[in-house]
């Protein structure tokens, strides 16, 4: 990514984390003004349905206690008797005596001898039936409800149903309608819109109409709806005041947001975090460099070289990133990927052609443990590959504490692996330690092989591994003439450019087939 880029990005994310903040924070303070206000009116319907069924059930009670009276009616010790029932139960007005609907006596001493109550508004409460829409009783300023049983009756002030106190910070409305003609029982206003009859009727529990807004909440058990409206012009001051609230915890965390994205944006965007997410994404591929025998030109197995794709399409060779994983401890993670694609492209194909290989390079770190070593058995198990088939390469530095290492890649070879010891004759010690080396086989440097030409210490390093029975790979060679020279000193194996480049799974497989025909048509 250039740098024009990566500023824009940061440009962009940094915009982002001041506005996100600020702009959530103003929804939110017209979100809260907003809920605080529904909840208001909505604690305040279910507030007066558990007033009203409170109320009803006290009436109820007093009904059941006054029915337990068996003297004569209508007498001054049931009056009396009636009086006192009507007194105990707080929501109770009155209590009436009636005989075939026809009210006989009251507890009060005024009262319409002889009224008819009509069909009630709800039945079966238990035996229960309630009156709420009976014109107005004698000595009452408005009409009364009415709760009885046979042959009792308690009259209830409707008042007393939505007596309820509100604890938000509106001016809240409130009415009782009946649920069986849609009658208006009672309200705490003066007036009271009718713009809530066609949505009562339609089971609507909220709506707005004009500048309020309703909350609709029914009992059907006791066949009533509590209606709550207020206006909505208090709600821009809510909002304000929320916005006082909300604002400043916006622009805390719009600073903290902003901080902090750009702390992890330069993390992100630091070599070790590419190269995790690389890991991580699978970013990482792996192609194959054939491996040659010099003398009969048979293909005798591969090298697996990783790649890394950039987000440009390129692929990344291995000697920009290897030493940033090796310094950061994600070559183990790397490793661990690279074998797992290559049993993944190559373990049925290696099964098939048990006298072909592939070798792995392995990092420093990778060389301290048996960790590899444990990560590649269930692949051998699962795909019969033998351990032969895979060899390890291992760069001078790996060996550069024998008291560690030698054990370690003993368990390697004595697993079956072969060891390679890879670039050699980099190191300024090589020559003087090649002997005390425990390996299978020694790779010449590419840099000596471009240099065969001079005079130079690869015929000592060919006589050296002679000596000490360790085959060699000369690795980079590019012309006839390299090889042919490598072949006539006596190394029994090549790889580069004269055989063939790095390839994909599927070219390396072709690239096999191909050479291997080639090899069995020659005379």
């Amino acid at each position: 990514m250039t740098s024009r880029k990566l500023i824009s990005l940061v440009s962009g994310v940094l915009i982002l984390a001041v506005l996100i903040p600020i702009l959530s924070s103003v929804y939110i303070a017209h979100r809260n003004a907003e809920q605080n206000f529904h909840d208001d009116l909505v604690e305040f319907a279910d507030h007066a349905l558990l007033r009203t069924s409170k109320v009803i059930d006290q009436a109820i009670s007093a009904v059941d206690d006054i029915n337990r009276f068996k003297g004569n009616t209508c007498t001054q010790v049931h009056t009396e008797t009636m009086r006192r029932v009507a007194l105990e139960y707080r929501y109770v007005q009155e209590v009436m005596f009636q005989n075939n609907s026809q009210i006989l006596c009251s507890s009060l001493e005024s009262f319409t001898h002889g009224e008819t109550l009509g069909k009630p508004d709800r039945e079966g409460m238990d035996g229960f039936s309630a009156w709420y829409t009976i014109p107005s009783t004698p000595g009452f300023q408005r009409k009364m409800i009415y709760i009885g049983k046979q042959p009792h009756l308690a009259l209830v002030d409707p008042m007393s149903f939505i007596d309820v106190l509100p604890f938000g910070n509106y001016t809240l409305n409130i009415a009782m309608v009946g649920l069986r003609n849609n009658q208006l029982i009672a309200s705490n206003s003066r007036y009271v819109p009718g713009a809530w009859r066609p949505p009562l009727e339609h089971g609507a529990e909220e709506f707005q109409s004009e500048n309020n807004f309703y909350v609709i909440r029914r009992d059907e058990g006791l066949g009533l709806a509590m209606i709550v409206w207020a206006s909505m012009e208090p709600l821009a001051t809510a909002w304000y005041q929320q916005l006082f609230i909300w604002l400043p915890v916006g622009l805390i965390v719009s600073l903290a947001a902003g901080g902090f994205l750009i702390s992890v944006l330069r993390r992100l965007l630091s070599p070790r975090y590419r190269l995790m997410d690389a890991i991580k994404n699978r970013e990482i591929s792996v192609v194959y460099q054939p491996i040659v025998h010099l003398q009969s030109g048979e293909s005798v197995g591969a090298e697996a070289l990783i790649r890394w794709q950039q987000q440009d399409g390129s692929m990344l060779n291995p000697d920009a990133f290897i030493p940033l994983a090796e310094q950061t401890g994600l070559v183990t993670q790397l490793t661990e990927q690279v074998i797992e694609i290559i049993f993944q492209e190559l373990g049925g194909w290696l099964h098939k052609h048990p006298h072909h290989h592939i070798s792995v390079n392995m990092g420093v770190n990778d060389v301290r443990n048996l960790h590899i070593l444990e990560v590649i058995r269930p692949y051998l198990a699962h795909y019969l590959v033998k351990p032969g088939q895979i060899a390890f390469e291992i760069t001078e530095r790996g060996f550069a504490d024998p008291k560690i290492t030698a054990p370690i890649i003993a368990q390697y070879r004595e697993a079956g692996h072969a060891i390679y010891i890879d670039d050699f004759g980099t190191g300024y010690s090589s020559l003087s330690y090649l002997q005390d080396l425990d390996v299978d086989i020694l790779k010449i440097d590419k840099s000596f092989v471009d240099a065969l030409e001079y005079k130079n210490v690869t015929p000592h390093i060919i006589e050296m591994a002679k000596a000490l029975n360790i085959l060699m790979v000369a690795e980079g060679i590019e012309t006839p003439g390299q090889a042919a020279w490598l072949r006539k000193q006596g190394v029994q194996y090549g790889q580069g450019w004269l055989f063939s480049k790095a390839l994909p799974k599927d070219k390396f497989i072709d690239w096999v087939e191909k050479h291997q025909a080639k090899i069995t048509k020659a005379p």
